[in-house]
């Protein structure tokens, strides 16, 4: 869809698919996917720059020792019934935002994520449109961001700004 400052961006035509209700249904995946982008670009750097939790994961995984290692590689390393703890989160979140209130597709609210909410919504509609346009860009950024820094730690080269970089 159309978000200031750009205009209608749709190349496979999906705003012209189904109804009111599955257009607010893509808008609404595109919204999870960008905030969930935004949170894993935010930990892929930060992880990447050192910054970790003092003490232990788990008896035998320090936070240091998984900040030493590319992100990928401390995913891998962090214990199945942690990773396990991690899916449930998200699951119990997903239900959460799911089921509760007028969903989304029946003229709800859109989803949001699971965190105390602040809210930086101005009273004045237009100036809210406008933050919401640019959580979106900001959102569709970070969803092409991650993808690139994945790209990066598992295909050398493919991301030409990234590569040489210790990180990736």
């Amino acid at each position: 869809g159309a978000t200031a400052p750009l205009k209608g961006f749709d190349p496979l035509n999906l705003a012209t698919l189904g109804s009111e209700s599955t257009l607010a249904w893509f808008r609404a995946a595109e919204l999870k996917h960008s905030r969930v982008a935004m949170l894993a670009t935010t930990g892929y750097i930060v992880q990447a720059a050192g910054i970790h939790f003092p003490g232990m994961l788990s008896s035998d995984v320090s936070f240091e020792s998984l900040s030493a290692m590319k992100p990928l590689d401390a995913w891998d390393a962090v214990p199945d019934l942690g990773k396990a703890q991690i899916y449930f989160t998200i699951f119990f979140a997903e239900f959460v935002s799911e089921f509760s209130g007028t969903h989304y597709m029946k003229g709800g609210d859109f989803p949001t994520i699971v965190f105390p909410p602040i809210n930086f919504a101005s009273s004045d509609a237009e100036k809210e449109k406008l933050q919401m346009s640019r959580e979106l860009n900001n959102g569709r950024l970070a969803m092409i961001s991650i993808m690139s820094f994945v790209a990066a730690a598992n295909i050398p080269g493919s991301v030409p700004a990234l590569a040489g970089n210790p990180h990736f």
